[in-house]
């Protein structure tokens, strides 16, 4: 079968040195596996890194992609639920199952726990004809959500539900300010947001703000200006009048990080939160610790997410209550032009899939 491979890393990112469609061979179900067709598969900032080698050496050679939707065509013996024909989506994070935080419900927790097409191989991810994983990685696709939605759902969609449901336990009529609003992750954000009906305020590129806002937003704005975070507080003040409360974020959604983290934090509210899961414009904050001390401020990081969790945002996206934002799709011959355009941003609003030919 053909499958995206690297024999090598690209610390430059000239990946379209590395990046090879080479004949593998088709996976086997060990007894706990199911094995898949893949329709559809999305790239994550993670592939880039696994191509430069760092901040984790991954094995090689190596095939990428954590986010991978087909059919069912083999099941090993011990698999309980799935069976051959079955529309699935793959669950990335692989956790040993039996760890203290595991059997607690966070296997996002568990210390052994990999990124499957991140840290998995050799050969071994979303970006190959036909790809396998262990029955407890594997969901249902529902009825009405396609192929390319669900591979576009499967880390962002998990990594947004983790971040506002399970860490930051929105309620409803919360004001949540939705950073990076045109991203995979910020896209989803929005909209789970809406589901719980709550204000939400997006911030975007210019480019971007109209579709954050037909996304669901109630209000958008531009977080290349200075002075971004003074219209924020403007609308907050606006919602106040209308809520008889005090003017504020309540719940702020991040992964942009240092260029933006500080002015985050003048707009909360006492006893609001700020969760983050990553750090796109660098790791090193500046932060002013009395928007911490004094305001009781709660500071959440947020990694992946369970299985259920997963499965909870596409019931809704059966629902149709949540959709999955597609900005472009290119086949396997095209990867590093997909991986390029991801690097850059430019442009971007929601997920790159790459598709197998005919698929």
């Amino acid at each position: 079968m053909k499958a995206v491979v690297y024999n090598e890393y690209a610390p430059d990112d000239n990946f379209a040195k590395i990046l090879k469609v080479q004949d593998i061979d088709e996976p086997k179900p060990k007894a706990d596996e199911v094995v898949f067709k893949v329709k559809a598969a999305a790239l994550n900032y993670n592939d880039i890194w696994g191509m430069r080698g760092q901040p984790v050496p991954v094995p090689l050679p190596h095939v990428s992609g954590s986010d991978a939707a087909g059919d069912v065509i083999a099941v090993g013996e011990d698999v309980k639920n799935i069976k051959v024909g079955d529309r699935v989506v793959s669950h990335s994070n692989m956790s040993c199952r039996v760890c203290k935080a595991c059997t607690d419900g966070r296997e996002f927790d568990c210390v052994n726990r990999i990124i499957w097409g991140f840290q998995t191989g050799p050969t071994w991810g979303a970006y190959q004809e036909v790809t396998h994983l262990p029955e407890v990685n594997i969901s249902k696709i529902p009825e009405g959500v396609s192929y390319d939605e669900a591979a576009a759902a499967s880390m962002t969609l998990l990594t947004s539900w983790h971040m506002l449901v399970g860490r930051a336990k929105i309620t409803p009529g919360q004001t949540v300010l939705i950073m990076g609003g045109g991203s995979g992750v910020g896209s989803f954000g929005i909209q789970i947001a809406k589901l719980y009906n709550c204000d939400v305020i997006a911030t975007a590129s210019p480019d971007k703000l109209d579709k954050c806002l037909e996304l669901g937003a109630d209000y958008a704005v531009d977080h290349r200006k200075d002075d971004w975070h003074k219209e924020v507080r403007t609308i907050t003040k606006e919602l106040a009048k209308k809520k008889g409360e005090v003017p504020g974020i309540d719940v702020s959604f991040d992964h942009i990080g240092e260029t933006h983290w500080n002015k985050q934090l003048t707009l909360l509210k006492y006893g609001a939160t700020l969760v983050s899961c990553g750090a796109t414009t660098g790791y090193d904050a500046k932060t002013d610790l009395r928007h911490i001390f004094f305001k009781g401020t709660n500071i959440l990081g947020s990694t992946q997410g369970t299985k259920a969790e997963l499965d909870q945002g596409l019931y809704w996206m059966g629902q149709g209550k949540i959709k999955a934002a597609i900005d472009s799709v290119y086949s396997f011959e095209q990867a590093a032009e997909a991986h390029t355009k991801m690097l850059t941003g430019k442009g971007l609003f929601g997920k790159i899939l790459m598709k197998p030919e005919g698929a």
